[in-house]
């Protein structure tokens, strides 16, 4: 079983990744949190497999919760990134402090 923490700050798209996922066999949701300081409280006490993290968060963002968590778990979670933006900028700092990215270059996306 993979166990995910989902970090976004919108509550709609936790629960549209929540059905998702729920919806895989292999894959058991062990948390949400709308901001990375509660994502890396999360991290440390449930240990998940993938954190699926956006980057742009009011209070802590996605890249410094990716610090964060590395720092607290640096063999823990595959964390990715989940970004809209094309700013190369938030790729290669995301990369920096140790997250996986995917970036949606898709017309609309």
């Amino acid at each position: 079983m993979i166990r995910v923490l989902l970090v976004d700050d919108q509550v709609l798209l936790r629960a549209g990744l929540r059905m998702i996922l729920e919806n895989a066999d292999d894959m058991e949701v062990v948390g949400e949190a709308d901001d990375g300081a509660a994502a890396t409280g999360l991290a440390v006490a449930h240990e998940p497999d993938v954190i699926l993290m956006d980057i742009r968060m009011p209070e802590v963002d996605g890249l410094e919760a990716t610090r964060r968590i590395r720092a607290a778990l640096p063999a823990g979670p595959r964390i990715l990134i989940l970004t809209t933006f094309d700013l190369d900028e938030y790729v290669y700092s995301a990369l920096r402090a140790g997250a996986m990215c995917i970036r949606d270059r898709s017309p609309g996306g």
